[in-house]
């Protein structure tokens, strides 16, 4: 009998095409961005030292809850992401002097003088099954407020926004307006 040779496939060019390929994947798909915080944490305690439970006013505090469906609530009512901002900012100045709001200690800060800084602290509450979108977005209206109520200050002192300012200029502020958040450990926060 005789030996029929099978015609092989032509594979010289498939290197080449798989190259092309890959090329043309790399440079047509986007790459996601990790989204995060930026947080300076506090510097860990000396081991000597005593923990002291910090005793804090009621009406310091404003609670700040999102849970599992993502729902805000911000103080005892509940409202939308776009809300928290200038609730956070009414909180903090207190314009009124209302009692309900934070109470404001006159605190000698370094090259500006006397000046009554709020004793107001963000304590945020998620849930275990909060998105991270819902989180960010609520981080986000949070260090928001801050800012804003910090650049007003800025202009009402320096002229300038707070980012124009000088390094001695911004610790200023920052010592006249502290962001103060607290964080609690993520838990069921829909069982309340």
């Amino acid at each position: 009998m005789a030996n029929k040779k099978t015609p092989e496939i032509n594979s010289s060019s498939t290197a080449d095409i798989a190259f092309l390929l890959l090329c043309y994947f790399l440079m047509t798909t986007t790459m996601n961005q990790d989204s995060g915080l930026q947080r300076r944490l506090p510097p860990m305690p000396a081991e000597d030292q005593k923990v002291e439970d910090q005793k804090v006013n009621r009406r310091n505090i404003i609670v700040v809850k999102i849970n599992s469906a993502d729902r805000l609530f911000a103080g005892n009512e509940a409202m939308d992401v776009s809300q928290l901002k200038d609730k956070i900012k009414e909180f903090l100045t207190n314009p009124a002097d209302d009692p309900n709001l934070p109470e404001k200690k006159v605190k000698e800060i370094e090259g500006f003088g006397a000046y009554p800084v709020s004793e107001g602290v963000i304590s945020l509450q998620n849930d275990r099954g909060t998105s991270y979108q819902a989180y960010i977005a609520v981080q986000n209206e949070l260090v928001k407020a801050i800012n804003e109520i910090r650049d007003d200050f800025s202009r009402a002192n320096y002229g300038k926004p707070y980012v124009s300012l000088t390094e001695e200029q911004q610790k200023i502020v920052r010592d006249a307006v502290p962001q103060k958040i607290s964080e609690a450990e993520p838990k069921d926060v829909s069982k309340k």
